[in-house]
């Protein structure tokens, strides 16, 4: 790794190990409330941690694989270690949306039965403000360092955030109008968002597993590559971009004129290398196909249907 991918590689890894730490000291705090006061949004909520512990610790692995060298057997790499990461992670927020479910049932057939409400609804508040600081940290963290498994972690986080406002909420509620089954309605409000998050991460993973395309990140090449040709004499076309986890992959041809010697003509390319890398650093693979100007408009066999 360069010094800039190992600073990147370190920052996340230290978030992750912080998240796991919370996640353990938090998953007591919330088994604890939810003995203490019978609550059923608050056993969801313990139920949403223990789920959310595996996640952490699989996400942990993953980073570590994902920031795996290429070696004989991956040419290009783990990243994709971090789309399945976040896939799974997806899958188990939606596990836990259904073991609340069946909590909240259960609960609404047997007859909501509550007590020690203030102690409930201090532990889940003060793991409610943890959990929140958290997993923004995560969200930007994530953003800045462009990690797929820092922001499926973070949305996680989130999700338990939301679990512990909907608690929050049904504890006040039965606490002041004195009507036990807000508990119980409570926690199906909160699965249902649980549900929806865990959904959209295994379609984002999916997305990422498939190569879906992003059209941000490509605007940004093309800007760049537009202004690069008001400077410089060359044409581009075929411009592709996939993102595989952390690493951006480019690939694009560069038209020349006919009469330009090899060595003009790398130059040319080794810059327009040089410019995108440094747009999408520290991890970013730029592939070139150099053409002259009477073999641009022919479409090359290994291309396939030609991309402008």
């Amino acid at each position: 790794m360069t010094d800039s991918q190992q600073k990147s590689y370190g920052e996340q890894m230290t978030i992750m190990l912080i998240s796991l730490g919370v996640a353990i000291i938090l998953l007591a705090l919330k088994v604890w409330a939810a003995e203490v006061t019978n609550s059923s949004a608050l056993y969801s909520d313990a139920a949403e941690s223990v789920v959310h512990l595996v996640a952490v610790a699989i996400a942990v692995r993953a980073l570590q694989l994902s920031h795996k060298p290429a070696d004989g057997e991956h040419h290009f790499g783990h990243d994709k270690a971090s789309y399945l990461s976040a896939g799974f992670e997806g899958a188990m927020i939606s596990t836990a949306a259904l073991l609340i479910y069946y909590e909240a049932g259960r609960s609404l057939i047997a007859g909501p039965k509550m007590e020690h409400i203030g102690i409930g609804a201090s532990l889940s508040g003060i793991a409610m403000l943890i959990n929140l600081v958290l997993g923004i940290a995560l969200l930007r963290i994530g953003k800045k360092r462009q990690s797929t498994v820092l922001r499926a972690n973070g949305h996680h986080v989130l999700s338990d955030v939301y679990t512990s406002v909907a608690v929050l909420i049904a504890l006040g509620l039965v606490y002041f109008t004195k009507w036990p089954w807000w508990d119980p309605i409570m926690a199906f409000l909160a699965a249902s968002n649980i549900l929806w998050t865990g959904m959209k991460l295994i379609r984002q993973s999916l997305g990422g597993l498939m190569d879906a395309a992003e059209p941000e990140t490509e605007a940004k090449i093309r800007t760049l590559l537009d202004e690069l040709q008001t400077q410089h004499p060359f044409r581009y076309h075929h411009l592709r971009h996939r993102y595989s986890g952390h690493t951006h992959w480019v690939e694009l041809h560069i038209v020349v004129a006919d009469e330009m010697t090899v060595h003009d003509a790398h130059e040319i390319a080794t810059m327009a290398e040089e410019k995108i890398c440094a747009l999408l650093a520290p991890y970013g693979r730029i592939i070139t196909h150099l053409e002259p100007q009477s073999a641009e408009e022919t479409d090359e066999v290994w291309e396939g249907k030609r991309q402008n």
